[in-house]
C-alpha cells in the first residue's frame, strides 16, 4: 500500500500543543493510521487511542465532578459523554489542526469532512496518551484544560443519548419503537463503515454511518432528532 508523509512536523506539533516532544517513536505511533503499514495495526495509534480514551475520560470526569456538585450521575454522565464524543474530540483535532501530522495509506488521504470524523476523533485520543505516557497526568491533564477550553466550563444542558431521546419521542407519538436495521458496510476491514436504517412509524426513516453499528445507531437517531426538531442544531 502506498505511504504518504505527513504535512508537518513533529517540531511544529510541538509547538502547536505546547507540550515536549522527547519520545519521537511514541508520537509518531501517535500519528499513524493502521492503513499504512501493512503487517496492520501494530505500529499504528491504535492501543495509544484505547489508553488516551481513558485517560481523556478520567480527566474530564474530574473535572465535571467538582465544577457540578449537584448534578447527579445521570447528568454528568451526560455531560461526560458529549465532552468526550468522536464529534467534540474532531473538533479538537480540527482546531489543533491534528490531520496534518497524520502518516497514512494514500487510499484514506482522500477522504474529506465527515468520513473522516472518527479518524480525526481518534487522533485526539492516541495523543492524549502519548502526552500522559511522556509527561505524566499532569501535563495532560493541562492539555485537555487547555483544548476544550470553554466546552468545560460551559453551564450548558447535556443532550440525552440519541436512541434513548428517540425511543422516548417515538413512544409519545405511539406504542411501536423505533427499528434499526443494517442497510450498508463500506471501507477496509481495519476501518469498515456501516450504514443503519432507523424507521419510527409515521415519519420518514433516516440513516447514519459511524464505525460500529451502535454508533451509526446513535446517528441515525440524532439524524431523526435534529429533522423532526426534537433537537436543534448546535453551532
Amino acid at each position: 500500500m502506498a505511504r504518504m508523509k505527513r504535512e508537518k512536523s513533529l517540531e511544529a506539533l510541538e509547538e502547536t500543543i505546547g507540550v515536549p516532544i522527547r519520545d519521537k517513536e511514541r508520537f509518531e505511533r501517535a500519528l499513524t493510521h493502521a492503513s499504512l503499514q501493512g503487517e496492520g495495526a501494530s505500529r499504528s495509534y491504535e492501543r495509544l487511542e484505547f489508553l488516551g480514551d481513558r485517560v481523556l475520560g478520567l480527566i474530564i470526569a474530574e473535572r465535571l465532578f467538582g465544577q457540578f456538585p449537584d448534578a447527579d450521575e445521570g447528568e454528568l454522565s451526560l455531560r461526560l459523554n458529549a465532552l468526550v464524543s468522536a464529534e467534540a474530540c474532531a473538533e479538537i483535532a480540527d482546531e489543533i489542526g491534528l490531520f496534518d501530522y497524520v502518516r497514512q495509506g494514500a487510499d484514506l488521504k482522500k477522504l474529506k469532512g465527515e468520513r473522516t470524523r472518527n479518524i480525526r476523533a481518534d487522533l485526539v485520543e492516541s495523543l492524549i496518551a502519548a502526552i500522559y505516557l511522556g509527561e505524566g497526568l499532569e501535563t495532560a491533564r493541562d492539555f485537555v484544560n487547555r483544548h476544550w477550553g470553554e466546552r468545560l466550563d460551559a453551564d450548558v444542558v447535556a443532550r440525552r443519548d440519541p436512541k434513548t431521546a428517540l425511543q422516548e419521542w417515538a413512544h409519545q407519538r405511539g406504542p411501536n419503537l423505533p427499528r434499526y436495521e443494517t442497510v450498508g458496510r463500506s471501507g477496509p476491514d481495519h476501518e469498515p463503515v456501516f450504514t443503519i436504517k432507523v424507521t419510527v412509524e409515521g415519519i420518514a426513516p433516516a440513516e447514519g454511518q459511524g464505525r460500529s453499528k451502535r454508533f451509526a445507531e446513535q446517528e441515525a437517531a440524532a439524524a431523526v432528532l435534529r429533522r423532526e426538531g426534537v433537537w436543534k442544531e448546535q453551532g
